[in-house]
């Protein structure tokens, strides 16, 4: 899939580049692109989504939303409870609401997600930078965000991205690839850039089409199983452009001044390896997240009637016991004691052979 482009008359050309000239990443025609656009990814989320009970479906969908917002907050090393974890889900659910190209609904969500003492006013107007604390109260730098001067023209090149791979014909995971890299890599705000990444994959899914109306995929949660390769696709980039940023250590080594003209190596980078990336972490994410979240939800029902019918306990108490079988295979011996007192060491038995019955006789192994 490709835009349809528009003729250059001075060039001779058909001008079907992604961006404009504020702003403009390339995605190469590479096999693997070929081969992940053929995948047929789409199609299989929505067989499996037709396929499952609706009121099992609802339930899974509620998980998965819960998972995308744990997911990515881990990837932030920070935890997504109360509050904070409702207003990602609250955010999440409103994306059809949400425009991407808008300074004013990228800084309202970036209020959202953050802890309100630092919600931002608007794009950041100061230097900022990625990095990690080190020994001797030192800063390791691993990325260094465009020169506040240049962030406006920036965002400005991101809306016009935005708006013209807007119903452009890209493929969408392409289309999310591309215009949720360049944020991060703009980095318009002083924290909260990586979830608001992330929701933008989130948001380019579903407006081109390529997620169900109220579904969610946890791509996070993919991401999350193998942080590395996450990191690595960011560092591509930085990699590429650092040796082309001429900086220095500002006042109390806590900021940096860049000295030399460094907007090009934002407005024109290659996003393939981006979009490889990303392509692979969505099929991961239907094939193994969408498609365990409605399993489970189904086996977790047959196993509660199963338990319930045998012995009338508390619906939570019957829960716990349910999972605990499921992740582990049995109940471990402190629970029994600790969560299950009022049972014999007969009816856990019993209960534990009901619970693997109802999964097809799957067992796992370990100590809950």
């Amino acid at each position: 899939m490709r835009l349809p482009g528009e003729p250059s008359r001075r060039h001779r050309v058909t001008n079907n580049l992604l961006g404009t000239p504020a702003l403009c990443p390339v995605i190469r025609r590479t096999p693997q692109i070929d081969a992940l656009s053929r995948s047929g990814i789409q199609a299989e989320a929505a067989a499996l989504i037709q396929g499952a009970d609706p009121q099992i479906l609802a339930r899974a969908i509620q998980y998965l939303y819960t998972k995308e917002t744990k997911g990515t907050f881990e990837l932030e090393r920070e935890t997504a409870s109360g509050t904070k974890a409702e207003r990602f889900i609250a955010a999440l659910r409103s994306i059809r609401d949400f425009d991407a190209a808008s300074e004013r609904d990228q800084t309202r969500l970036q209020g959202m997600i953050v802890d309100p003492r630092y919600a931002a006013s608007g794009w950041r107007d100061f230097q900022n930078f990625v990095g990690a604390s080190a020994t001797g109260h030192r800063e390791i730098v691993h990325f260094i965000c465009p020169k506040p001067e240049d962030v406006r023209d920036l965002m400005g090149g991101f809306a016009a991205l935005v708006n013209r791979l807007k119903g452009g014909g890209l493929d969408p995971v392409l289309t999310a690839a591309v215009i949720a890299f360049a944020f991060v890599f703009i980095h318009p705000f002083a924290d909260g850039n990586g979830r608001i990444h992330r929701y933008l994959i989130h948001h380019a899914l579903d407006e081109g089409g390529f997620t169900p109306p109220g579904m969610l995929f946890p791509v996070s949660a993919a991401i999350l199983r193998n942080q590395a390769a996450y990191d690595g696709a960011l560092e591509r980039f930085s990699r590429a452009i650092t040796p082309h940023i001429d900086w220095a250590w500002s006042g109390d080594s806590s900021n940096i001044l860049v000295k030399n003209r460094t907007d090009h190596l934002y407005r024109y980078f290659d996003a393939t390896p981006q979009a490889e990336y990303l392509y692979q972490r969505v099929i991961d994410a239907v094939r193994t997240d969408l498609r365990d979240e409605v399993l489970f939800v189904e086996l977790f029902d047959r196993a509660m009637t199963g338990v319930m019918d045998r012995i009338d306990m508390p619906n939570r108490k019957a829960a716990l016991l349910v999972r605990l079988v499921m992740q582990n295979g049995r109940v471990g011996k402190e629970k029994r004691t600790t969560q299950f007192p009022e049972l014999t060491e007969a009816e856990i038995d019993e209960l534990e052979r009901i619970v693997r019955a109802a999964q097809g006789g799957a067992a796992g192994g370990g100590e809950a």
